[in-house]
């Protein structure tokens, strides 16, 4: 049985390095210091959503049918994914404010999501 790559120490919390890899068919066994891509580090739940919003090619209309969330839920959850994967969302807040207000415009969402938008919710 196979169990999920950990990438953190259960007793310190700091990140873990991968040192052994092994083929399972002919025993070949390599040592060394290996990284995990940043992917690894994400939550199953937040490897679910990316998963998600792959197969929807980013379309958040599609995410939020999908998953039965709204416009913010899908955002907050791409914001946290963003911040995981070691990313500065805060210069894209500019630019999100000027999305949500032409989205409320062409009135892809309601004045209710663009106010939870806006707060940060």
């Amino acid at each position: 049985m196979a169990y999920p790559v950990i990438t953190n120490c259960p007793v310190c919390t700091r990140t873990l390095k991968i040192t052994k890899l092994k083929c399972n068919h002919c025993e070949t066994t390599i040592e060394n210091e290996f990284e995990l891509s940043k992917l690894a580090s994400l939550t199953k739940e937040q490897l679910q959503f990316v998963e998600i919003f792959l197969v929807s090619r980013g379309n958040i209309k599609e995410v939020e049918k999908e998953l039965g969330v709204s416009y913010p839920t899908v955002r907050g959850k791409l914001n946290d994914i963003i911040t995981s994967l070691g990313y500065d969302t805060q210069k894209k807040n500019e630019l999100d404010e000027k999305r949500i207000v032409t989205m409320l415009e062409k009135g892809e969402i309601s004045p209710e999501d663009a106010i939870k938008l806006l707060k940060g919710e």
